[in-house]
């Protein structure tokens, strides 16, 4: 009894110690209610204003095993896995895009998704981040919800809008693309303007207010 009690005590210390965004560094995991995650996120007014797309460098071999972010990405998510020839040239293989519900086969008919797009990063305060921090953003491969492998067409379709304008064309992918954008802003420390607050906010109340985990990276 004494040491249940005693577990009981331990475990409910160990939650009050894990950090809160407020209180939380670079490197630091927190795990919160998608809603709370969403209500933690500061609102600004969007500036693209100097926005370049090579602000942010892409797609790098950060490991420089020969394949670049792009090819990590689609080698990670291959419901049926490429045929990898030479340093890192993919053929064949299938891939599934929630955004449009489809089945795609080889790896042309796929974009890698930035799921807060470049511009909305710029927008949202990445045009304070020094080169390096940009090009990390790029090329996030610390979490699977940063990029996503899905057709060309829902991808240039999005372009470089936020859910107050564009949502998935699949229906069902909604609130997994809510919670996940919600997840990227978190993780890099990114604003939100009032019209995507709405927009989120409107998506998440039709959603189970899951919890997030998130490893902030700035």
């Amino acid at each position: 009894m004494r040491f249940h009690t005693a577990a009981i005590a331990a475990a409910a210390l160990a939650v009050l110690a894990l950090p809160t965004p407020a209180h939380a560094d670079p490197g630091d995991t927190i795990t919160l209610p998608v809603s709370q995650a969403l209500a933690n996120l500061s609102i600004s007014e969007e500036d693209r204003t100097g926005y370049e797309r090579d602000a942010f460098k892409h797609w790098i071999d950060a490991d420089k095993d020969g394949c670049s972010t792009r090819n990590e990405v689609l080698l990670d998510e291959a419901v049926e896995a490429p045929e990898r020839t030479g340093r890192c040239t993919l053929t064949g293989g299938t891939w599934y895009s929630p955004y449009d519900d489809r089945t795609i086969e080889g790896p042309r008919g796929l974009d890698i998704d930035h799921r807060v797009p470049l511009a909305e990063s710029w927008d949202s305060g990445a045009s304070a981040w020094s080169a390096a921090e940009r090009e990390a953003y790029a090329n996030d491969l610390g979490d699977h919800r940063s990029l996503i492998a899905v057709s060309a067409s829902s991808n240039r379709s999005k372009a470089d809008q936020d859910p107050s304008t564009w949502m998935p064309p699949a229906e069902a992918n909604w609130c997994e693309y809510a919670r996940d954008w919600v997840a990227v802003k978190t993780r890099w420390g990114l604003s939100i303007d009032v019209s995507e607050e709405a927009a989120l906010s409107e998506s998440l109340s039709r959603c189970p207010d899951e919890e997030i985990t998130v490893t902030l990276a700035r």
